[in-house]
């Protein structure tokens, strides 16, 4: 230790430690420096280009559409099932062979066309004898009657006993009751008979056969021959959340016809068109819901039963108010706006509050008015004050049209005015005219 401090070359590790601390901090803070240094020199030098070439910059190209008025409806939509008014499954009321069957699988029947035939020579065969039956006790009954008459007489002159009368009274009401009961059996005959005719009890479409010509047929058969199903008209019964019930409600109880329409699975084709008929009575606690139905009359028989179908009821309308395309509608920092498109070819954000929405429409409360020019194509890169190029739908369809004509009203550097041809087929700049002509 006393050699240490007796000699001045020998240097104590703290001392060292320290020595290389500060040395790593000032070749940090130099590497920070010169790095600092880099950036600011970048940034100066790539200042003037970004001047000049926003001042060069060309204006945006963007399609406008003028604002209109008309009309606008509220619409609420759902998912549907379409369901048939009405669907039978034909059955026999009868027993015996299936004659004849009168349709074609797939066929339009009217109600009182024929759809099969059983034999009827058994029923045939009942009839007459049930006839006969009725024949042999009127013929009883009419004899009954004949002596009552002759006893009735004798008994004014009392050739008659009283009892023998009485018993002819009683027989001719016995006949009688008999002569009854042979008629409801004629009857029973009857009817059994007709229903060896099959015939449709509705208008309907007819599906697939379910038995063959030439089978014994039941009437406790549960298939059946044939379900015919009602499409014309034909039924969708969807769904709404209960907050919309009053609503329809009121306008129902106020008889309005409101206007239903039938989409595909897209939402984007119709269908078909009808009206609402009725909704339920109470609703589904399990869901929030209440059920309705629309009626169509599908003479185009686009709608079959059990498909899937979108819904569009119109509610009601609002008539002659201010309205845009949803495409032109922008949200951001001042809210809902449109880019609106002034006489010197800038846009400008203009708040607007909007209303209800049908389809590619909507409603505008306040913001614009009619006549005004707003932007809906090309919006995403505009900001307050930007130059633009208008653009027209043509263009948009147009594209190789739209571009040469953009660069048609963006040149200046290369021919055109501004700008003539050299002599190299390239285009040299005028120079500018500096003071009056001489």
């Amino acid at each position: 230790m006393d050699q240490q401090l007796k000699d001045p070359s020998i240097v104590a590790p703290e001392q060292t430690r320290r020595t290389s601390r500060g040395r790593v901090i000032l070749t940090t803070c130099v590497i920070l420096l010169l790095l600092a240094g880099v950036v600011w020199w970048t940034r100066q030098q790539a200042a003037p280009q970004q001047a000049g070439s926003g001042r060069n910059a060309a204006p945006m190209s963007i399609v406008p559409e003028t604002v209109g008025k008309g009309d606008i409806g509220i619409n609420l939509n759902a998912l549907g099932t379409v369901t048939s008014l009405a669907t039978v499954t034909i059955r026999s009321q009868i027993s015996g062979y299936l004659l004849k069957i009168d349709f074609k699988e797939g066929d339009e029947v009217k109600k009182g066309d024929l759809i099969a035939e059983i034999d009827p020579r058994p029923y045939e065969a009942t009839l007459a004898q049930a006839k006969g039956q009725l024949a042999r006790d009127e013929a009883q009954l009419k004899g009954a009657q004949v002596d009552l008459a002759r006893y009735q007489n004798l008994a004014t002159q009392n050739a008659v006993p009283h009892q023998t009368l009485d018993t002819q009274v009683a027989l001719v009401g016995q006949y009688q009751g008999t002569v009854e009961a042979d008629r409801g059996t004629v009857k029973s005959a009857e009817v059994n008979l007709q229903y060896c005719r099959i015939v449709s009890p509705i208008n309907g479409r007819v599906g697939l056969r379910q038995v063959d010509l030439g089978n014994y047929v039941t009437a406790g058969d549960a298939t059946g021959l044939v379900v015919i199903t009602q499409l014309e008209p034909i039924s969708v019964l969807f769904t709404l959340p209960e907050d919309n019930l009053q609503a329809v409600a009121k306008r129902v109880r106020a008889g309005a016809v409101l206007p239903t329409a039938a989409y595909d699975r897209s939402g984007i084709n119709r269908l078909a068109e009808g009206s609402l008929q009725t909704f339920d009575s109470q609703i589904d606690s399990t869901t929030g819901t209440i059920k309705l139905r629309a009626q169509f009359e599908n003479e185009a028989r686009t709608l079959y039963p059990n498909q899937f179908v979108n819904i569009r009821l119109l509610l009601d309308t609002h008539k002659d108010v201010t309205t845009m395309p949803t495409a032109g509608i922008q949200r951001g920092v001042p809210g809902t706006f449109v880019y609106l498109v002034n006489a010197d070819s800038t846009v400008s954000v203009r708040p607007v509050k909007l209303g209800v929405t049908d389809g590619d429409r909507v409603e505008v409360v306040s913001g614009v008015a009619p006549g005004d020019r707003i932007v809906i194509d090309g919006a995403d890169k505009l900001r307050e004050g930007t130059k633009v190029i208008v653009r027209t739908a043509a263009d948009t369809a147009n594209p190789a049209a739209a571009a040469k004509g953009a660069a048609k009203d963006a040149k200046g550097d290369s021919g055109g005015p501004g700008g003539e041809p050299d002599k190299s087929g390239g285009a040299r700049q005028k120079r500018p005219e500096v003071g009056p002509k001489q």
